[in-house]
């Protein structure tokens, strides 16, 4: 049997380790070439969240549910009657208002009339003082050739003087009545218009025994049940308008250099993967980190300090168009990418634009209607 030696070729090895090398080269070139063009010019994070606003609604009166007509998962319009209170309490307290205005009106109209009786009253008693002097005129010059005794006389000067401390009586009386009343009606006097101000409250604390919803969105954490009492704040639960989300993405420390408010992002979220790309923008940045802010922040003036990677939240706004086409859910995850290469503004992104307000219509209340009841109110008690 005859054994064959095969004789290793040198130059067809090193051709194939040059070979090997340069492919290496190669690919170090290309991951050299696509990190400047294309990582070195963004900063990406897994660690990123849906988030939004919590809606959370509450009871402005006290009182106890008789009916709740929504429930968790449930789409609800802003202005729609989310939960019913018992009114009972509520409209009793308005039915004694109401007589309390009454009243009020009534007894200002008793002050103001007394103040008319005191004008007569005056003029009354300027008729008795004139007629007084008059008297006394007549029996003076008589008095001296002894026609009418001197106590006749004396007895007139006295109902001179008692005369004229009546009318100062009277002209106090009524200065006095008049300081109440004086410069106002009674439809504007200030008992009358406190009066008003009770009917009023009561006249919203029957109208707010029905919880409306003070944004459009979806129902969520509902903890009021049928026959339980509930206080003003308690909250009863929460509306998530889902057409105003964003994403929090949350970057290291040593990520943050190149990012600025204004720079275009696009997000991946784990919900539809990478067959869906959002796109939006970086509205600004946390003013602190995640620890910063936690319930119990760390202490890292111990001795068996560690340091770890500080994470700061970044709003990303989202494409409100994108989120209509494939709505997502708050707590979702998510991928975030920022595209650093453009200028955007400020300092580390510091630099946030004016805040949008967000505004409701929804509790607003017919007050108009409430005034015009106490106009008439007043109106009948003038008669």
């Amino acid at each position: 049997m005859t054994t064959e030696t095969v004789v290793p070729n040198p130059r067809k090895r090193r051709v194939v380790l040059i070979a090997i090398t340069l492919v290496f080269i190669l690919a170090g070139l290309a991951y050299a070439a696509y990190y400047f063009l294309v990582l070195a010019g963004r900063a990406d994070t897994d660690n990123a969240y849906v988030g939004g606003n919590l809606v959370t609604v509450s009871s402005q009166v006290a009182g106890s549910v008789i009916d709740i007509s929504a429930d968790e998962t449930q789409m609800v319009q802003a202005g729609a009657t989310l939960i019913k209170l018992d009114s009972a309490d509520a409209e009793v307290a308005l039915n004694q208002a109401e007589a309390r205005l009454a009243g009020v009106v009534r007894q200002q109209r008793e002050k103001y009339t007394n103040v008319e009786q005191y004008d007569a009253l005056i003029r009354q008693r300027e008729v008795e003082l004139k007629t007084a002097q008059d008297d006394l005129a007549r029996r003076a010059p008589l008095a001296a050739d002894h026609t009418v005794s001197g106590e006749d006389v004396d007895h007139a000067r006295r109902a001179v003087d008692n005369a004229r401390a009546a009318l100062d009586v009277a002209r106090k009386q009524e200065s006095a009545a008049k300081v109440g009343v004086s410069g106002v009606s009674i439809a504007q006097h200030p008992l009358v218009q406190a009066a008003r101000a009770d009917y009023l409250a009561a006249w919203l604390a029957v109208r707010r025994t029905a919880i409306v919803a003070p944004a459009t969105g979806y129902v969520a954490k509902r903890s009021a049940q049928v026959g339980s009492r509930i206080m003003p704040g308690t909250p009863l639960l929460t509306i998530v308008p889902l057409d105003q989300l964003w994403v929090e993405a949350n970057f290291k420390e040593s990520e943050l250099h190149g990012i600025r408010v204004g720079q275009p992002a696009t997000v991946e979220a784990d919900m539809y993967g990478d067959k869906v790309i959002y796109h939006g923008r970086v509205m600004g940045l946390a003013a602190g980190t995640g620890s910063a802010f936690s319930l119990l922040p760390a202490q890292n003036a111990s001795g068996n300090w560690i340091k770890v990677v500080q994470r700061v939240p970044v709003r990303i706004q989202l494409d409100p168009k994108e989120l209509a086409a494939h709505p997502l859910r708050v707590g979702l995850s998510a991928t975030a990418t920022v595209d650093i290469t453009q200028k955007g503004s400020g300092e580390l992104g510091t630099v946030a634009p004016a805040a949008k307000h967000d505004t409701t219509t929804a509790l607003a209340e017919p007050l108009d209607d409430a005034r015009r009841a106490t106009d008439a109110i007043v109106a009948k008690n003038m008669q």
